[in-house]
C-alpha cells in the first residue's frame, strides 16, 4: 500500500502533537516541514529522527513537493493564507483551531475549498472524546425537548499561554479563539450547528496586561476574558463565558436547558490553574427532569477515556485523505464558530450588539 505523503507547515508546540500522531501510523510518510523561523523546521524534524527529510523556511517550497496532505500549525493569523495556498497546490488540509482570526478569512478558506474540491478539516480533538460524544447523543436524543437556552463557560484560573498567543499580529485574538472556540464547538456540535444572527459582548485584558499575572505583559495585546450573549435564527440563546485568568475556579458549567429536561456538564478540573477549559475532557454530567410528578436529578455515568483524542483527530484526517473525503470536521460547521468569534470581537470593540452576516460561499 502506498503511503500518504504528509507535510507540516509551522513547527511550534502544537505541531509536535501532529508529528507524534503521524509517527504512530504505518501508512504515513513525512516528506517535509516548513517554518518561517530560520532553523526551526530543521530542529523539529531532527528531534523526531527525520534527519534526511527536508526542512524549509517557506510554505511554497514545501508545497512544491506536492504532498497529499498538510497539517497547518502556524500562528492563528496565518491559518487562512497557509490553508488556501495548500489547497490551491492540490493538498488536503488539516488546519489547527481556530479556523482563522476573522470571518472574512474563514469565508476565503471556504471558497478555496469549494473551488479546489480538496479536504479542509478543522482541528477540534475534543470531538473524539467519548464523553463529549455522549453529551451530543443525549442532547440530540430529544430527551430535553426543545432546547431554548445554552450556557457554556469554563475558563482557567491561571492559564495565560506563551508569547505567540498574546500578540495581536500573530494570534489575532486571545482566550476567545484559543480556548473559547472549544466551548462554542462543544455546545454547537451537540445541538447541531445553526446560524447565529446577533451578538452582544464584552472583553477585557486586566490579567494579561498585569506583570503580576503575566510574565509577557509588556507584549500582551489581545483579550484574556470574554463574555457574550448570542442569538440564533431559530430563537436559541447562548450565554458564553471564557477566561485565561481570573480570581475564580470556573466561569460556570455548560448547561442545556430544554422544555422537557436540562443537562448540566460540570467544568473539567476547575481546581487546577490550567483546568476548566473544554479542550479535552468534561466533568460530571447531570440530567434534570421530572418523574412521576416529582423533580429528579440523575447523574449520568461517564465512559472510559483512553486519552487518545489527538491521535484520532489526525487519523480521521489521514483516512479522509485516503478515501477522498468527506471532511471529518467540515468548514460548513466551523464557519459558524468563527462567525461568532468575529462577532464577539467586533461587539466588544464597539460596545454594543452587532449583527452576524455570513456571505454566500458559492
Amino acid at each position: 500500500m502506498d503511503k500518504l505523503r504528509i507535510g507540516i507547515i509551522g513547527t511550534g508546540g502544537i505541531a509536535h502533537k501532529h508529528m507524534d500522531s503521524y509517527k504512530k501510523m504505518d501508512d504515513i510518510e513525512i516528506i517535509g516541514a516548513a517554518d518561517i523561523v530560520p532553523g526551526k523546521a530543521r530542529a523539529f524534524l531532527d528531534e523526531f529522527g527525520l534527519t534526511d527529510v527536508p526542512a524549509f523556511e517557506t510554505k511554497e517550497e514545501l508545497l512544491a513537493l506536492k504532498p497529499d496532505g498538510v497539517s497547518v500549525c502556524t500562528y492563528n493569523s496565518t491559518h487562512a493564507e497557509c490553508a488556501i495556498a495548500a489547497m490551491e497546490a492540490g493538498c488536503d488540509v488539516l488546519c489547527e483551531k481556530p479556523m482563522s482570526v476573522t470571518l472574512e478569512q474563514a469565508v476565503e478558506m471556504a471558497r478555496a475549498q469549494v473551488r479546489t474540491g480538496k479536504i479542509l478539516t478543522i482541528g477540534f480533538q475534543p470531538r473524539y472524546d467519548p464523553n463529549m460524544r455522549m453529551v451530543k447523543d443525549i442532547v440530540r436524543s430529544g430527551e430535553l425537548g426543545h432546547i431554548y437556552y445554552i450556557q457554556t463557560g469554563g475558563g482557567r484560573r491561571r492559564g495565560i499561554p506563551g508569547p505567540t498567543f498574546l500578540q495581536k499580529d500573530t494570534a489575532g485574538v486571545g482566550c476567545l479563539a484559543d480556548i473559547g472556540c472549544y466551548g462554542l464547538d462543544m455546545a454547537l456540535n451537540s445541538i447541531g450547528y445553526r446560524k447565529p444572527v446577533t451578538v452582544s459582548a464584552y472583553s477585557a485584558d486586566y490579567f494579561g496586561k498585569n506583570p503580576k499575572y503575566c510574565k509577557n505583559s509588556d507584549i500582551f495585546s489581545v483579550d484574556d476574558f470574554a463574555v457574550a450573549l448570542i442569538r440564533f435564527e431559530d430563537g436559541l440563546v447562548m450565554d458564553f463565558r471564557m477566561a485565561w485568568a481570573m480570581h475564580m475556579d470556573t466561569m460556570g458549567d455548560t448547561l442545556f436547558m430544554g422544555t422537557e429536561g436540562g443537562l448540566k456538564v460540570k467544568s473539567p478540573h476547575p481546581e487546577l490553574n490550567w483546568g476548566g477549559a473544554w479542550d479535552g475532557t468534561i466533568g460530571d454530567v447531570y440530567l434534570y427532569h421530572d418523574m412521576c410528578g416529582e423533580t429528579v436529578c440523575t447523574q449520568v455515568p461517564l465512559k472510559p477515556n483512553e486519552n487518545d483524542r489527538f491521535y484520532r483527530k489526525v487519523r480521521a484526517f489521514a483516512d479522509a485523505v485516503k478515501t477522498h473525503g468527506p471532511s471529518p470536521i467540515p468548514w460548513q460547521e466551523i464557519i459558524y464558530n468563527q462567525a461568532i468569534i468575529d462577532g464577539i470581537y467586533r461587539s466588544s470593540q464597539c460596545g454594543h450588539e452587532v449583527e452576524i452576516n455570513i456571505p454566500e460561499i458559492g
